[in-house]
């Protein structure tokens, strides 16, 4: 997957957007209510549904967080390939 490191650095340089890829790396295909639910109440993060599905915006399009229907839900997880594809030149 070839993302825009800037994307990718935008992304990551929000601490609200780090603890969302926190929280799908931890527990992975949430719904946006189970996501806000688990924010809310294991961060006492004061945020909307709405204002996270801006965060997940950003997100997705820096490739780090994919969606997929599953019946009438929209289900959230977390893509670690561009993290990975972004440091392997410094690392290897």
């Amino acid at each position: 997957m070839n993302c825009d490191k800037d994307a990718i650095f935008k992304a990551l340089g929000d601490s609200t957007r780090r603890l969302i890829l926190d929280e799908l790396s931890d527990r992975n295909e949430q719904t946006l209510y189970e996501l806000t639910v688990r924010l809310i109440t294991q961060h006492d993060l004061a945020i909307s549904r709405q204002a996270i599905a801006k965060h997940l915006s950003a997100l997705e399009e820096a490739g780090l967080v994919k969606s997929k229907r599953k019946g009438k839900y929209r289900v959230l997880m977390f893509n670690n390939e561009p993290l990975k594809n972004l440091l392997k030149g410094w690392i290897e």
